[in-house]
């Protein structure tokens, strides 16, 4: 169902990012990746080039500076010809409360997480506008919803990506493009993994299903939502959190 659609895809060196890439890449998609470096992309490419005939392009760019986000945009229609899917996953965490908050980890956060949505999307939607279509997928977060002690960066970032997705997703519904964001709970991950096992712990005891989600979870449901399985959804923000938050 994806066959042969080109998929831009931010952060995808590890975790979310990387997951999301190898589901679309089981489905037949071409991928443009994208990290700060293209040696933090070599695990990426070792699962992806293990399923076979896959096409794909590795690029590094600063996800919060305009010009090499636009030179991704560019080296993906000028490999492709076309831009599909956008999935904006770039995201980092610098957690304090906020009296203690540099303001340097504010802006830092701010800048990786909604800036680069803002720039990937804008660089995107001339060729989508163009084409008449296209799928742009903003990765949230619960905390976007609820917020978090200790974590008023991130969170103020991922609201204003649930804001961004829904806005955008008003400006260009009649050009047939499609955007929506996914608000992950608690996720197996490199940042989840840093957590003291007591604490983990505890987060499982707050989650219904009890457990803490694979980044597989994620990467399914943006799928979905790049498929024309989805072709009536847009401007939503999906909760994939094992019912932590109702």
């Amino acid at each position: 169902m994806l066959k042969d659609q080109v998929a831009i895809i931010t952060g995808a060196s590890r975790g979310i990012g990387q997951a999301i890439a190898y589901e679309f890449a089981k489905h037949g998609t071409k991928l443009v990746l994208s990290a700060s470096s293209l040696e933090n992309l070599k695990d990426s490419e070792k699962l992806i080039q293990g399923l076979g005939n896959v096409s794909y392009i590795l690029t590094q760019a600063n996800a919060s500076v305009g010009d090499e986000v636009s030179e991704v945009v560019k080296k993906a229609l000028d490999t492709y010809g076309k831009v599909d899917i956008l999935v904006n996953n770039a995201g980092t965490t610098k957690d304090n409360l906020l009296a203690l908050m540099p303001e340097k980890d504010w802006d830092d956060v701010l800048s990786t997480n909604l800036k680069s949505a803002f720039l990937f999307t804008k660089a995107c939607i001339k060729a989508m506008v163009k084409q008449r279509s296209g799928n742009i997928i903003n990765i949230s977060s619960v905390v976007g919803i609820t917020g978090n002690a200790g974590q008023t960066n991130y969170a103020a970032s991922k609201a204003a990506i649930n804001a961004l997705t829904k806005s955008i997703a008003k400006e260009v519904a009649k050009r047939n493009i499609r955007v929506n964001a996914i608000a992950p709970g608690f996720i197996k991950t490199r940042m989840t993994d840093k957590l003291p096992a007591d604490l983990q712990e505890k987060i499982k005891t707050q989650i219904p299903l009890g457990r803490f989600g694979e980044p597989k979870d994620i990467a399914e449901v943006a799928v979905f939502l790049a498929s024309d399985a989805a072709r009536y959804i847009t401007g939503q923000v999906v909760i994939v959190d094992g019912g932590m938050v109702m």
